[in-house]
Protein backbone atom coordinates (compact mmCIF):
# COMPACT_ATOMS: atom_id res chain seq x y z
CA UNK A 1 0.00 0.00 0.00
CA UNK A 2 1.32 3.26 -1.17
CA UNK A 3 1.35 6.40 1.48
CA UNK A 4 -1.69 7.82 -0.20
CA UNK A 5 -4.00 4.59 -0.32
CA UNK A 6 -7.02 4.82 1.26
CA UNK A 7 -8.98 2.36 3.50
CA UNK A 8 -12.32 2.89 4.93
CA UNK A 9 -15.72 1.27 6.08
CA UNK A 10 -19.10 1.77 4.89
CA UNK A 11 -22.67 0.60 6.79
CA UNK A 12 -24.29 0.82 10.25
CA UNK A 13 -22.70 3.29 12.96
CA UNK A 14 -23.69 4.93 16.12
CA UNK A 15 -23.03 8.69 16.53
CA UNK A 16 -22.96 10.08 20.08
CA UNK A 17 -24.26 13.57 20.11
CA UNK A 18 -24.91 15.70 22.89
CA UNK A 19 -25.13 12.66 25.21
CA UNK A 20 -27.52 11.16 22.70
CA UNK A 21 -26.89 7.90 20.40
CA UNK A 22 -28.07 7.88 17.18
CA UNK A 23 -28.12 4.79 14.80
CA UNK A 24 -26.90 6.67 11.19
CA UNK A 25 -25.35 4.98 7.84
CA UNK A 26 -21.11 5.83 7.05
CA UNK A 27 -19.16 6.09 4.38
CA UNK A 28 -15.48 6.46 5.77
CA UNK A 29 -11.85 6.96 3.99
CA UNK A 30 -9.03 7.65 5.47
CA UNK A 31 -5.54 7.63 5.05
CA UNK A 32 -1.43 7.96 6.90
CA UNK A 33 -0.08 11.61 5.99
CA UNK A 34 3.65 11.24 6.40
CA UNK A 35 4.34 14.71 6.89
CA UNK A 36 2.98 15.04 10.20
CA UNK A 37 2.73 11.40 10.70
CA UNK A 38 -1.41 11.44 11.94
CA UNK A 39 -3.62 9.24 10.16
CA UNK A 40 -6.50 11.01 8.89
CA UNK A 41 -10.02 9.87 8.82
CA UNK A 42 -13.28 11.49 6.76
CA UNK A 43 -16.62 10.95 5.06
CA UNK A 44 -20.24 11.43 5.02
CA UNK A 45 -23.45 10.49 7.01
CA UNK A 46 -26.42 9.35 5.45
CA UNK A 47 -29.39 12.30 6.01
CA UNK A 48 -30.89 11.76 9.09
CA UNK A 49 -33.52 14.30 10.52
CA UNK A 50 -32.12 13.27 14.37
CA UNK A 51 -29.14 14.44 13.37
CA UNK A 52 -30.07 17.47 11.74
CA UNK A 53 -32.16 18.79 14.22
CA UNK A 54 -29.15 18.30 17.31
CA UNK A 55 -26.55 19.49 14.95
CA UNK A 56 -28.15 22.00 13.60
CA UNK A 57 -26.17 22.66 10.64
CA UNK A 58 -23.38 23.28 12.95
CA UNK A 59 -19.77 22.22 13.20
CA UNK A 60 -20.37 19.82 16.26
CA UNK A 61 -18.31 17.14 18.36
CA UNK A 62 -19.27 13.72 18.37
CA UNK A 63 -17.74 9.98 18.62
CA UNK A 64 -18.52 7.42 16.14
CA UNK A 65 -19.02 3.79 17.06
CA UNK A 66 -18.56 1.16 14.10
CA UNK A 67 -18.34 -2.42 14.79
CA UNK A 68 -14.80 -2.02 14.11
CA UNK A 69 -13.80 0.60 16.81
CA UNK A 70 -15.01 3.96 18.23
CA UNK A 71 -13.24 7.43 17.75
CA UNK A 72 -13.90 11.25 18.64
CA UNK A 73 -14.87 13.32 15.17
CA UNK A 74 -16.19 16.64 14.25
CA UNK A 75 -19.15 17.30 12.07
CA UNK A 76 -18.86 20.21 9.70
CA UNK A 77 -21.62 21.82 7.33
CA UNK A 78 -24.09 19.57 5.79
CA UNK A 79 -24.30 19.40 2.19
CA UNK A 80 -26.99 20.22 0.04
CA UNK A 81 -28.46 16.57 0.61
CA UNK A 82 -28.59 17.03 4.26
CA UNK A 83 -25.62 14.43 4.80
CA UNK A 84 -23.14 15.99 7.53
CA UNK A 85 -19.72 15.40 6.50
CA UNK A 86 -17.85 13.96 9.37
CA UNK A 87 -13.97 14.19 10.04
CA UNK A 88 -11.09 12.56 12.81
CA UNK A 89 -7.85 12.86 13.20
CA UNK A 90 -5.88 9.30 14.83
CA UNK A 91 -7.20 6.07 14.73
CA UNK A 92 -10.10 5.93 12.97
CA UNK A 93 -13.32 3.76 13.88
CA UNK A 94 -12.48 1.28 11.36
CA UNK A 95 -10.08 -1.13 10.83
CA UNK A 96 -7.04 0.15 8.59
CA UNK A 97 -3.79 -1.64 8.29
CA UNK A 98 -1.50 0.18 10.35
CA UNK A 99 -4.40 -0.72 13.54
CA UNK A 100 -4.45 -4.50 12.46
CA UNK A 101 -0.58 -4.36 12.67
CA UNK A 102 -0.88 -2.84 15.70
CA UNK A 103 -3.52 -5.51 17.38
CA UNK A 104 -1.83 -8.15 15.65
CA UNK A 105 -0.50 -11.27 17.94
CA UNK A 106 3.10 -11.74 17.87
Amino acid sequence: MSDHDEEGYTGPATLLVQDRELAVEVELRGYFQPIDGYYRWYGRIKANTELSALAGGKKTAVKVRTPQGEAAAELSDPDPWNRYRIMGTSRPPFTTELTSALTAPE
